[in-house]
């Protein structure tokens, strides 16, 4: 069952959103490889705002995600891309269906 989630919140500079969104599609055969991560969305929030969020059976699932590819591409592109630092947040799943 799964138990842990990032939630990662992005937040494009002017003029960069259709780069973001583009970027962060780009992610999911890097996210297909992993093994650990059992679900993992790429969202629109808002005209600028954008997200990801993924799930994990284990903490070291979520630990090994955190550390990996994905993760290493999006800092690597941040300051290029984002407006300011995203936001991860480690979240606890309650209820899952």
């Amino acid at each position: 069952m799964v138990k842990f989630a990032l939630l990662a919140r992005l937040e494009a500079k002017p003029g960069k959103e259709q780069e973001v969104a583009d970027f962060i599609k780009s992610a999911l055969p890097l996210a297909e490889q992993e093994a650990e991560t059992i679900s993992w969305y790429a969202l629109q929030i808002g005209p600028s705002t954008f997200g990801i969020f993924d799930t994990f059976e284990t903490e070291e699932g979520r630990k090994a995600h955190l550390g990996g590819q994905i993760a290493a591409a999006l800092m690597a592109k941040a300051p290029e891309l984002l407006a300011k630092d995203p936001i991860i947040e480690q979240v606890d799943l309650l209820a899952v269906k």
